[in-house]
């Protein structure tokens, strides 16, 4: 397995990749976005997988964090065929909270990628890919705070729910007017304001249900393997 020795390299890249290079390919313009969409998709998968990479440096940790990264992602995407409500993000930030904060990140840009050739790929999936990797990051950042307090969890499943909707109308707003407006954003919102709302409470109910039992299995592992 790739290994990235130099200290230094790896703070650059667990910094610039999810704050500067993966969000500078969502600006570029929208026809090249319409057409180019899945080439654009597999170069955001590449940045997430060398992300993950950049996050360990103990050659006999990879394979070990690897499966449960793929096991985490791939509960995400059978869970993202539920009706109405997807456990996807809740999956994302427990992976953050016990395999760390790349870990975290690559299981929300994967599960946004893979669940997509069944819900149907397009411009918008490298926006979820970044929206749901962030939501991860940022719960592997917060990681103590939000795993002593159950209270303090919840609140961030419920900010991610906010979070992951005002990113994706930024998306909506571009590709329905062919700019950015103040207006056109605030309307969008306003439209989807029902559904963001229902998402961010059942992040805090997946949360809820899943928090104990997968996090202490996840918790073992991490003991156990040292991770």
């Amino acid at each position: 397995m790739l290994l990235i020795r130099s200290e230094r390299l790896r703070r650059t890249l667990q910094f610039v990749l999810p704050f500067a290079v993966m969000p500078a390919v969502l600006l570029l313009p929208k026809e090249t976005m319409g057409q180019y969409y899945a080439f654009i998709s597999f170069v955001m998968v590449l940045c997430a997988l060398l992300l993950f990479l950049a996050g360990f440096d103990r050659r006999e940790l990879g394979t070990r964090r690897m499966i449960l990264v793929s096991v985490m992602t791939a509960l995400s995407v059978v869970g993202r065929l539920l009706p109405v409500i997807k456990p996807i993000t809740a999956l994302t930030v427990l992976s953050a909270l016990y395999l760390g904060k790349e870990a975290g990140f690559l299981v929300g840009a994967l599960s946004a990628v893979l669940s997509n050739f069944i819900m149907g790929h397009g411009p918008w999936t490298p926006f979820q890919m970044l929206a749901w990797g962030l939501i991860g990051l940022f719960a592997g950042i917060l990681s103590k705070p939000l795993l002593r307090s159950r209270l303090l969890l919840y609140g961030y499943g419920l900010l991610s729910g906010a979070a992951y909707s005002l990113l994706l109308d930024v998306w909506t707003t571009v590709w329905t007017y062919g700019e950015f407006t103040l207006d056109a954003y605030a309307a969008a919102i306003s439209t989807a304001l029902p559904y963001t709302i229902l998402y961010a409470v059942s992040n805090v109910l997946f949360l809820a249900l899943f928090a104990k039992p997968i996090g202490d299995k996840l918790h073992r592992i991490e003991v156990k393997y040292g991770l």
